[in-house]
């Protein structure tokens, strides 16, 4: 998505109140809509990987979650599975679960609207190399011993440990 594309402005209460382009919605702070998607493998792992250097925001930290920001008119569901699949460099995924939304303040980088899923991929990926610059399944308990060691997307941690208490409170 470049500076160019338009996207949907939404309030707090996450209500479309206008649109405008990407670029000038990162520089002005306005609030937008993001997916994350939690993928994971047959055996479990979950999908992690390391942005490329060119990426404009959160370049070449890592993440546990593809997704992005959705286009103009774009549903959450609709920006989950497109993101997703051009992430991961598949076709045909089955369509991401919905889990749950917060409001993510990441100060100066602004406040976005986050839409959480997961979703089972036991397709062979093909990350875009754009997007992707190192990618492996790692099993969960790798991941978190990794949370003070890499340099992790703030959006996504804070997505990750609200999915992780999500989880506990499902559980429990």
């Amino acid at each position: 998505m470049s500076a160019e594309e338009v996207i949907d402005v939404v309030d707090e209460d996450d209500r479309v109140i206008g649109r405008a382009p990407r670029g000038e919605v990162y520089a002005r702070g306005l609030i937008h809509r993001v997916s994350f998607v939690q993928v994971r493998d047959g055996q479990g792992r979950i999908f992690v990987h390391r942005r490329t250097a060119t990426k404009p925001l959160y370049p070449s930290l890592y993440d546990m979650f593809v997704g992005g920001v959705l286009g103009a008119g774009e549903s959450y569901d609709d920006a989950a599975l497109r993101e997703a699949e051009e992430e991961l460099g598949v076709t045909g995924l089955a369509r991401p679960a919905p889990l749950f939304r917060f409001l993510y303040d990441g100060g100066a980088a602004g406040k976005w609207w986050s839409a959480v899923y997961e979703v089972r991929c036991d397709l062979p990926v093909h990350p875009q190399v754009e997007e992707v610059a190192w990618h492996a399944f790692l099993p969960e308990a790798e991941v978190a011993a990794r949370l003070g060691d890499w340099p992790w997307v703030p959006d996504g941690l804070a997505a990750y440990e609200r999915l992780r208490a999500h989880r506990e409170h499902r559980a429990g």
